[in-house]
């Protein structure tokens, strides 16, 4: 796993698991194509000072395991990837211009799940530990 992020106001390990294919599930991620969305998405990611914990590109999607600042949306950062790569790969690669005459490469959506160091039970039990022996509010949201 990556270090965490600081700055002045604020410490942070963001990290995600995201999933996108392509437009009709076709597999058309191989050979130069392949090797070219790679490189497209290591440039944004270095762009957007996005670190790639790991990522596999298969034949029809994408996944990536990624970490990235506080101030930086999923989704923001999900649209830039497909839509830069998108862009490049059909400028640079026309035999996908036949197919995508839409001009859209990638499937509308993408999965994404939040990752890290820590479980949902271990959060629980240190917010369970706040609790006071005498708070019956009924509910999960207590008082210290």
């Amino acid at each position: 796993m990556s270090e965490q992020r600081s700055n002045g106001h604020s410490v942070s390990q963001l990290t995600a698991h995201l999933v996108w294919s392509t437009k009709y599930r076709y597999p058309v991620l191989t050979g130069d194509i392949k090797l070219r969305c790679r490189k497209l998405l290591i440039q944004i990611c270095e762009a957007e000072d996005v670190e790639i914990l790991k990522g596999v590109i298969s034949k029809d999607h994408v996944h990536m395991h990624i970490d990235y600042r506080p101030s930086q949306n999923i989704s923001d950062l999900v649209k830039k990837f497909k839509g830069r790569s998108s862009r490049k790969l059909q400028q640079e690669f026309p035999e996908l211009k036949k197919r995508y005459w839409g001009r859209h490469f990638w499937a509308i959506g993408y999965g994404c799940w939040s990752t890290g160091n820590i479980t949902d039970e271990m959060v629980n039990e240190y917010l369970e530990h706040h609790r006071k022996p005498d708070d019956r509010g009924g509910t999960n949201f207590s008082i210290e």
